[in-house]
């Protein structure tokens, strides 16, 4: 039950599927997601090489952009040592999950949240789920929601899914996601494409963020 060891791969970052939808990112709608980043979680990955320093190297660059950009940032950080209805039937598909050790909850270094970044604690897959996200980009005026993190089929494929069932534009960025192995991952943004946002490589998302600032 535990997180499967993972495979090198290379994130996709061209030839990416075309969305059903015509939405286009515009900064002053959107916010950007960090999702899971955690160490338990890059645990599996190749710790040097594709696709964890890949992953980690483009949300910085969102990051720093989107901070450029007065964006707002979020992140979600799971809690260690969830048992019971905390847990629920996670722990049927993966175990107990993580410790409450920092080893297991901090959220890899080179993306640490700053003081104006919001830290939301996750329960279940979705972002959404028993959290006040919803709320909270809905009071800074956004409407757009920007995927980073891992995994790709999993959390990021949930929140995306319910991002657009509340009415929020969601967009995969697919060279800033991880997953399982390549196939999982592809998988997920064909998915996003054809039923709920956009997929778009860590470059358009900033040259989007760019030209719509200038």
């Amino acid at each position: 039950m535990a997180l499967p060891g993972i495979p090198s791969y290379t994130p996709p970052s061209e030839n990416l599927p075309e969305a059903r939808a015509n939405w286009e990112l515009h900064p002053t709608r959107a916010a950007l997601l960090v999702h899971d980043m955690q160490r338990y979680f890059c645990r599996p990955f190749p710790q040097e090489g594709a696709p964890l320093d890949t992953v980690v190297r483009n949300i910085a660059r969102l990051i720093s952009a989107a901070r450029g950009a007065d964006i707002p940032v979020f992140y979600t950080a799971q809690k260690g040592n969830q048992f019971g209805p905390d847990r629920g039937l996670q722990a049927d598909l993966w175990g107990p999950g993580m410790q409450a050790i920092p080893e297991h909850e901090e959220i890899l270094p080179e993306l640490a949240p700053h003081h104006r970044d919001i830290v939301l604690v996750k329960h279940r897959y979705s972002a959404f789920q028993r959290s006040n996200l919803e709320s909270l980009m809905r009071a800074r005026g956004r409407d757009q929601l920007i995927v980073t993190g891992i995994y790709a089929h999993i959390g990021c494929l949930c929140t995306a899914a319910e991002a657009f069932q509340r009415d929020i534009q969601p967009f995969a960025i697919a060279d800033a996601q991880a997953d399982f192995d390549e196939a999982r991952h592809n998988m997920a943004m064909g998915w996003v494409a054809s039923c709920c946002g956009g997929v778009l490589s860590t470059q358009t998302a900033l040259n989007r963020m760019e030209a719509t600032c200038n």
